[in-house]
């Protein structure tokens, strides 16, 4: 027997059903990162500070009140394994990014990006080319590779005028470009260098490097390698006897470096964003890591911000569509973990930009 309710309560289920998978709807948001190959201590970094805030923001509702899922993607910081991941976004209509790390990365897939109207953020990737295309959806929270090649060649000129100097690349872009621009600078001022040359890194070639540098009297050695290289570079001169004032970029921001280069690393200085573990804005996430037993350094609290501006875009605007978040993020200014901040028209960050750092015991703070 069919009770004259039955349709009724059956209709009442059927909607009771749509409105509970509507509140279940998520936004997904795609992190690319190097989770193999030399900057993967990077990598690692960005997406601890990423999932950390996507934790933080699902507990008090999530973006525009639908909770965030991640799609963490490894590009490798490879140019072509990028194009890959950002097929894979726009494929699957992932259309707010947090990535990626490496800037030939960023720039390959940013195009993609651009042309399905995704919004992407970078914590890490510093190449000015990146933003200066203008793409209307590309941003950064980090700084760029102009300013700190300006800070780099002012730090050279000022205190290591009398010195002879060498300025190193390897064969990556990230370390030519950062080190033509830090040459160009230099130059500019008016101090030259000594040495100015390219190298593969290998243990080999280290070797023969660290010998010549030293027969030539270098005092200074600027380099624009990764962590790995760079940390392997210092060992192998120290133990050929050759221990210059050794000077390192963002790039070594990792305690990869400090592991690579053993207690030569002690005394190197780098270039680097302003440390925001120091800032009060971040004083709750930092404490919140290190109650979990972790040291929120590098890239970290800069990929907690580069989610952070995401959803705070999204909240302010009410939407969760990526073009829309674009244009907040381009029209208002942030509370952020890295203080109260904008995004210009080209998609830099008005936050401060770098300052000089020294390692010491394994750790790198302000240099004097």
């Amino acid at each position: 027997m069919i009770r004259r309710g039955a349709p009724l309560l059956a209709l009442a289920g059927l909607l009771a059903g749509v409105l509970s998978s509507a509140a279940r709807a998520e936004v997904v948001i795609g992190v690319a990162v190097p989770r193999s190959g030399a900057y993967v201590g990077v990598g690692e970094q960005v997406l601890r500070g990423v999932e950390a805030a996507a934790r933080d923001f699902n507990a008090k509702g999530g973006l525009d009140g639908q909770p965030i899922r991640l799609d963490v993607q490894d590009d490798a910081c490879d140019s072509n394994k990028a194009v890959a991941v950002a097929n894979h976004y726009a494929n699957s209509g992932v259309r707010l990014v947090v990535g990626h790390v490496c800037s030939n990365a960023s720039i390959a897939a940013s195009e993609i990006y651009a042309a399905n109207g995704t919004t992407m953020i970078t914590a890490a990737s510093v190449s000015s080319r990146l933003t200066d295309r203008g793409l209307p959806t590309i941003f950064r929270v980090c700084g760029r590779d102009d300013d700190q090649a300006k800070l780099s060649a002012t730090v050279l000129a000022e205190r290591f005028r009398d010195r002879k100097i060498a300025i190193l690349s390897d064969q990556t872009p990230g370390a030519r470009n950062l080190a033509a621009a830090t040459k160009e600078n230099l130059n500019r001022i008016g101090t030259n260098e000594a040495i100015s040359t390219q190298f593969t890194p290998s243990d080999g070639d280290d070797a023969a490097l660290a010998d010549r540098l030293k027969e030539a009297g270098i005092a200074v050695v600027y380099y624009g390698g990764d962590a790995r290289e760079m940390g392997r570079l210092v060992r192998i001169s120290a133990e050929r006897g050759f221990k210059p004032q050794w000077f390192g970029t963002s790039a070594i921001a990792t305690q990869e470096f400090a592991t690579f280069a053993g207690p030569a690393s002690n005394g190197a200085l780098m270039t680097f964003y302003l440390d925001p573990r120091r800032k009060p804005e971040a004083a709750q996430v930092v404490q919140a890591f290190k109650a979990e037993g972790t040291e929120p350094e590098g890239s970290t609290i800069y990929g907690y911000a580069a989610l952070q501006a995401l959803v705070a875009a999204g909240n302010f605007a009410r939407s969760v569509d990526s073009r829309r978040i674009a244009a907040t993020l381009h029209s208002e200014r942030f509370d952020l973990v890295l203080g109260p901040v904008g995004f210009d028209a080209k998609g830099d960050v008005t936050a401060q930009g770098y300052v000089l750092y020294v390692w010491k015991d394994g750790t790198f703070t302000y240099a004097n």
